[in-house]
């Protein structure tokens, strides 16, 4: 009997890829986030950054709004009452120890002396000084240097001519050195113990200051160039505006969706075309009408042209459409007229979109400045809206810019406290609109 081997070959084992472990999943899925969390946070705290710098140089002082370099916190000098006057605090070291003193404002001036290898030919001043020499009669106490004596030679160093001098030390030594040149340093005095000094020139020390926050800034922003009154003005002309393209709106897009009569489309294509039309184009006719109604230089001129929008009665009739016929039918049957179905069902359910057609107004309000321009001008100041007195606050506190950014934080905080706390109906509201 023939016995036959297999040579069929025998089954590879299969091949299992290993899990990876619970750590590396994690990462695998934390790790993009964290990253584009980074990124994003980074790039935010940029476009951030120049509100940060305006708010935070609003509440500093002229002076520390031009420190070397800048500093994105408001600091003030530390100040101590010395001899009745309230003096600055400044940091001298003495002998290896950092004291605290002020200006006693005293000025000696001083021979300054040091070696040829030590001189800056290009700028003296600079140079490293081995002796500070009082010039004249007058005595220092505790000074280690007491006289200096010219020999008659002259040193030649990078083609400028120096004198050589014999100076002598308080211990009696004497040394050889050039004469570099003269100046004068204010005699620096411990507030707390008058008989500690030092001489320095306290603009090459080092000033101690504390963080303070210069909230007199406002104060005197709102009560120089009229501006107190600007705010007011602006706050009734964003106020009338807002309410009235708000209220012309409604009933704009409540007409619009809603009510049926002849010529209704071509009567709003004409209508929303307004929106085509540019500014510019507007304002001599607008300006012609302002001045023969008598409204130049009024208020009112900033207001009624402006209570009519074509965008918010568009936004209206969108928001409008989305809502369910039968809410309006059932509003009928219970005997409402057309306004009381429009403030008792559409107004209720449309408060997105009108949280954000009052945040887009109230912006456009706020900050108009062309029209102003145009209709107010420079004078009165009494009918100046925000934008106006700005100028004038540039040009009245142009060596001071703390104040100026004072005044662009007092125009800008507003707008941006009420979208703070608006920006979810905002949200909501261009969210709802695009949909059917």
């Amino acid at each position: 009997m023939a016995t036959y081997a297999s040579t069929q070959p025998q089954a590879r084992a299969a091949t299992v890829n290993p899990q990876p472990s619970p750590v590396v999943r994690a990462l695998k899925v934390w790790l993009p986030r964290v990253l584009v969390y980074i990124i994003l946070t980074i790039a935010a705290l940029l476009m951030l950054f120049p509100f940060f710098y305006m708010v935070f140089t609003s509440l500093k002082t002229s002076t520390d709004v031009f420190h070397s370099p800048p500093r994105l916190l408001p600091f003030s000098p530390v100040t101590v009452v010395f001899d009745g006057e309230e003096l600055p605090l400044y940091e001298v070291s003495i002998n290896g120890q950092t004291l605290l003193m002020v200006d006693s404002g005293e000025n000696v001036r001083f021979g300054f002396y040091t070696t040829a290898d030590r001189i800056n030919v290009d700028s003296p001043r600079d140079s490293d000084i081995i002796a500070q020499v009082v010039d004249g009669d007058e005595n220092v106490a505790d000074w280690p240097f007491v006289s200096a004596a010219p020999t008659g030679n002259v040193v030649n160093v990078g083609g400028t001519d120096f004198d050589e001098y014999t100076v002598t030390a308080a211990d009696g030594t004497t040394q050889t050195l050039l004469f570099v040149y003269r100046g004068g340093l204010a005699r620096m005095v411990d507030p707390n113990n008058p008989e500690v000094s030092a001489f320095a020139n306290p603009r090459t020390l080092t000033q101690v200051e504390r963080v303070e926050f210069q909230w007199s800034n406002y104060n005197a922003v709102l009560t120089l160039g009229n501006l107190d009154r600007s705010l007011v003005n602006t706050s009734l002309v964003t106020l009338g505006v807002t309410v009235g393209q708000v209220v012309t709106s409604l009933l704009g897009g409540y007409a619009f969706s809603r009510m049926r009569f002849r010529g209704q489309s071509a009567v709003f294509l004409v209508y929303l075309g307004t929106i085509m039309i540019p500014f510019v184009v507007l304002i001599i006719p607008l300006y012609q009408i302002m001045t023969m109604i008598g409204w130049q230089d009024h208020l009112a001129a900033l207001i009624i042209p402006w209570i009519f929008t074509a965008y918010g009665t568009f936004l209206m009739r969108q928001f409008f459409i989305s809502i369910p016929k039968e809410l309006e039918e059932a509003a009928t049957l219970d005997g409402l007229s057309r306004f009381g179905i429009l403030m008792r069902i559409f107004v209720p359910l449309s408060t997105p979109a009108i949280a954000t057609l009052t945040i887009i107004t109230f912006l456009y309000a706020w900050n108009s400045f062309v029209w102003p321009l145009v209709i107010i001008g420079d004078t009165p100041t009494e009918v100046h809206v925000l934008t106006l007195s700005l100028i004038q606050l540039r040009n009245a506190a142009a060596v001071e810019p703390n104040l100026v950014l004072t005044g662009a934080a007092v125009s800008i905080l507003p707008p941006l406290i009420l979208f703070i706390f608006a920006q979810k109906y905002f949200i909501e509201g261009i969210a709802n609109t695009g949909l059917k």
